[in-house]
C-alpha cells in the first residue's frame, strides 16, 4: 500500500498535468500573433490566461493545503 493520502497528492502527476497545461497556454500565446482580427487576439489571449492560472492551480494545490473543516 502506497504513503500517499489519495490521488490528489501525487507531486509527479500534478507537475506532468501542470506542465502540460503551462505549454498548451504558451501554444495558445505564441500562435495570437497569426490571428488576423483583434477579437480573435483578445479571445485567445484569455484562453492562455485560463490555461496558464489553471497550471497553476493543479501544480500549487492549494484546497489540500489548506486546513479540513469538522463539523
Amino acid at each position: 500500500m502506497s504513503s500517499h493520502s489519495g490521488p490528489r497528492s501525487c507531486l509527479t502527476c500534478r507537475l506532468l498535468s501542470g506542465g502540460a497545461l503551462l505549454l498548451s497556454a504558451g501554444f495558445v500565446y505564441r500562435s495570437t500573433r497569426t490571428s488576423l482580427s483583434r477579437g480573435a487576439r483578445a479571445l485567445q489571449l484569455t484562453f492562455a490566461a485560463a490555461l496558464a492560472v489553471c497550471a497553476v492551480v493543479v501544480i500549487a494545490e492549494p484546497v489540500s493545503k489548506s486546513p479540513q473543516k469538522t463539523t
